[in-house]
């Protein structure tokens, strides 16, 4: 059996999870009129982004704001709302896909816009849209360890310039229908921030605990989806097929390790689009009303997206209730958590 084996955790809790939302709405029928010279040249439906992929609308920051400026402001949200101090934290992983430059690591300016100490390890976890996850995974493998005893998880993402940078391919007189196809989720994508506090459970009885999972890679895939700064080429439906191929074997392979995920109080599942999530409740007998969707108004939000919307369901779920984090990232790799509020 390929992939790693279920892990659990014994004394982890999430303390809060907080989002910041790009301010700047952007529907696909703004960027419909943005492709207009290629839509009527190619014989492509206006419609066809929204349609195929069910993205009604995502965000952009506005002209001066930086997405490692979201993420420091989305985790300082999460510091207040979690109560704890700054100086507190040993640990800092940002998992943002979006990046300036190769060095330093983002993780550097956010621990310092954040005001950490010096103690606070601080690095970057880049692993596609699943990084968030990982990240997560990783900070409750040091607590458990008694290495650190707060942990603090960011991402921030900004789509504009690769979105900009593929209008203006998609619009040049070469290109093709495949072109469009080929950078179609490229047009999917959306921008926001996300911050979690993750610390130990015996300190915190009343914060919701992170009991484990599991997680798979299916690396033969690694060249289904690709992106850069200039934009992002998929190969839509084999992303699609070995992708769902993938989490039913993580699905099962957790339910044969003793875990039982058929009736959960809530699905958070990484948003790509309508497609894809309706694929992915399909394949392993989801329950749909239990699966919030917010792919529709904010887009593929990358790592960000998951805790994002976690960070809005947190609003509804109750003590007791359990929840499943579910993810992808291109790779491919996989991983699916549960954490009881």
């Amino acid at each position: 059996m390929n992939g790693n084996a279920t892990f659990k955790h014994h004394n982890v809790a999430l303390l809060s999870v907080n989002s910041v939302l790009a301010p700047e709405v952007v529907s696909s029928a703004e960027f419909d009129e943005r492709l207009a010279p290629s839509l009527k040249r190619l014989r492509l439906s206006k419609k066809l982004l929204e349609r195929v992929s069910g993205v009604k609308e995502r965000r952009w920051w506005s002209d001066g704001v930086e997405f490692d400026d979201a993420a420091i402001l989305a985790g300082k949200k999460a510091l207040d709302q979690a109560g704890v101090d700054a100086s507190e934290i040993g640990l800092l992983i940002n998992t943002s896909v979006t990046r300036r430059n190769l060095e330093p690591s983002v993780a550097s300016k956010v621990h310092n816009g954040l005001g950490l100490p010096s103690s606070a390890m601080n690095f970057d976890v880049a692993n596609a849209c699943l990084g968030f996850v990982n990240g997560m995974s990783l900070a409750a493998n040091m607590i458990d360890s008694g290495q650190i005893k707060y942990a603090l998880i960011v991402a921030g993402e900004d789509a504009k310039a690769t979105q900009e940078t593929t209008f203006e391919r998609l619009n040049a007189e070469t290109s093709t229908r495949d072109d469009y196809m080929r950078e179609f989720a490229t047009l999917t994508l959306g921008s926001g921030a996300a911050a979690a506090v993750i610390g130990p459970a015996d300190a915190h009885p009343n914060a919701h605990r992170i009991l484990g999972g599991v997680s798979r890679a299916g690396t033969q895939h690694h060249e289904l989806c690709v992106g850069g700064p200039d934009g992002m080429y998929t190969d839509t439906k084999g992303l699609l097929d070995n992708g769902l191929d993938l989490v039913v074997n993580a699905w099962d392979e957790a339910h044969h390790s003793g875990w039982n995920w058929k009736s959960m109080d809530r699905y958070v599942t990484h948003q790509v689009s309508k497609s894809y999530t309706n694929a992915i409740i399909k394949a392993v007998g989801l329950i749909k009303d239990r699966v919030p969707i917010t792919f529709s108004k904010w887009g593929n939000v990358g790592p960000a997206s998951l805790p994002m919307t976690l960070s809005q369901e947190a609003e509804t779920l109750k003590p007791g209730d359990r929840v499943l984090c579910m993810g992808v990232g291109s790779g491919l790799n996989t991983a699916m958590m549960e954490i009881v509020w």
